[in-house]
């Protein structure tokens, strides 16, 4: 039988360096607020004659819109988005680009004004929050019969964070990288990576509730590592499944969903992982409260004491 847990604290390790790079990743590119939580205007351009990326960008820095964010779609039009725009100054813009590169067709055009902006930002945040406490308040409730039901739901939240953070923190850097913007599709990809998530792990606890009603073993450890074993394959399999479906997604729907599909990829791959090596195995260390030890276990504080 595999020994899952007896690597726990290398699962932790792994984490930690991950989430560390994101975070570093954060502070220095930090995520860019798309249109929907900044306010400004965005438009969908396709030109007629073959336009160079960088040359368009330089063209609307010359424009005055120095700051304006160019990408291009996989259709081959431009995604450019620059602070709210004026009926007036949306037609003069078009004008100027029609006069440097010929003939244009506007795909999409919308501005969201600072106060929607502001209020999308607070509604996002009660979402996500009100997200984590029924999570909590579910769980918890799910495995009120068990003993101290409140670290099944605890640990099941830490777990959504860690994947939470390693979504934002990879894609601070595919922003830094590519231009990336946050949008309401990136919000939902995440909400449906806490959902699911949250179920793998709410199987993997139910299965450790089933081996402990069974009385398979005295030791917590090995009631853990025996549900972890049991469900590891359907678990991966599930994920295995899933993914496809993602890459599906984003290699033939197109550009529309890019951000919903990458955080489903990148948080499908990190909820597995924290649902079988992170959540059960922080539900293992505070039942044995090993928290101490874990620190003292750390390669680095060992080599400092060493």
């Amino acid at each position: 039988m595999f020994d899952i847990t007896g690597k726990r604290f290398w699962f932790f390790l792994i984490s930690g360096v991950v989430i560390l790079i994101g975070i570093i990743s954060l502070a220095t590119f930090g995520l860019a607020l798309g249109i929907e939580f900044s306010s400004g205007s965005m438009m969908t351009l396709s030109f007629e004659e073959n336009v160079d990326h960088d040359e368009l960008r330089q063209e609307l820095a010359n424009l005055g819109y120095t700051s304006a964010i160019v990408q291009r779609t996989g259709e081959g039009d431009f995604y450019i988005r620059t602070a709210t725009l004026s009926t007036e100054e949306k037609i003069n813009l078009e004008d100027a680009l029609i006069a440097k590169f010929g003939g244009l067709e506007e795909a999409e055009f919308y501005s969201v004004s600072p106060m929607i902006a502001t209020e999308t930002g607070w509604n996002t945040f009660w979402a996500v929050l009100g997200a984590a406490v029924g999570i909590l308040l579910y769980v918890t409730w799910a495995f009120r019969r068990m003993p101290k039901p409140f670290r099944y739901g605890t640990c099941a939240i830490i777990a959504l964070l860690h994947d939470v953070l390693v979504v934002m923190g990879i894609f601070s850097i595919l922003g830094g990288i590519l231009d990336w913007e946050i949008n309401l599709m990136f919000i939902t990809g995440v909400l449906a990576v806490i959902g699911y998530s949250v179920n793998n792990t709410v199987v993997i606890f139910d299965r450790i509730r089933e081996n402990l009603t069974k009385g398979v073993s005295s030791n917590f450890e090995v009631v853990v590592n025996n549900s972890l074993v049991e469900t590891l394959s359907r678990s991966l399999n599930t994920s295995l499944t899933t993914l496809i479906v993602v890459l599906a997604l984003l290699l033939f729907v197109g550009a529309s969903i890019q951000n919903f599909a990458v955080v489903l990829l990148i948080g499908i791959v990190a909820g597995t992982y924290s649902s079988l090596f992170i959540a059960p195995q922080l539900l293992l260390i505070w039942e044995r409260g090993e928290w101490g030890r874990f620190i003292q276990w750390i390669p680095i504080a060992k080599a400092k004491g060493g």
